[in-house]
């Protein structure tokens, strides 16, 4: 399969840039980001190339990593459904309902696949655990606690990111708890948070 990769931050660059070129079952087709010079430099250190518009890529690839801010993802992630890629995404999906619901019905619309990257949700130990406790039928209620240091000392590379900036802690490490707890306990009725 070809895949392309929309984005060159942090996240780009630490984790979708090495897998993509390092699976043996996938042709890392190429980068494309909003800042040209940080595409080429990715896309060379990566054995790949950049692309400087975004439609040519989509033409080239059958699917697309995203790893953009929410506000910008929704509506790439739209044109790149419509164009026929398939989408592995970012969490959040989106800055607002509105535009979640925009990327589902344009998965939807094109018949693509797609599916949103969680760090832990995916992992062995944790499918068990999900397995494990989504047979049981005495869950009523739960509650999480995730703890993390996005903002905690120098050496982050997410520290100066805008989106996590503005929306919090709430918003980046949400999504992960909720992507373990919803197949467990199904759709939430109400969410309770306190910062």
């Amino acid at each position: 399969m070809r895949i392309g990769l929309l984005g060159t931050g942090p996240w780009a660059d630490m984790a979708h840039a090495p897998a993509l070129a390092g699976h043996d079952d996938l042709d890392f087709a190429g980068v494309w980001g909003r800042r040209p010079d940080a595409a080429e430099e990715l896309a060379q250190r990566h054995g790949t190339r950049a692309y400087a518009d975004l439609d040519a890529l989509l033409a080239d690839v059958e699917a697309v990593a995203v790893a953009l801010p929410p506000a910008v993802q929704a509506g790439l992630a739209v044109r790149a459904a419509r164009a026929g890629c398939h989408l592995l995404l970012d969490k959040p999906l989106a800055s607002t309902v509105a535009q979640g619901r925009a990327v589902v019905e344009a998965v939807r619309t094109a018949d693509v696949a797609s599916v949103v990257f969680f760090t832990t949700r995916f992992q062995p130990e944790t499918e068990a655990w999900i397995t494990e406790q989504s047979s049981r039928d005495d869950w009523f209620t739960a509650r999480a606690q995730w703890l993390g240091a996005v903002f905690g000392g120098e050496d982050s590379p997410f520290a100066d990111s805008p989106w996590r900036r503005e929306k919090g802690a709430l918003w980046d490490v949400g999504p992960h708890a909720l992507s373990v707890l919803l197949p467990v306990l199904g759709d939430a009725r109400r969410v309770a948070a306190a910062a």
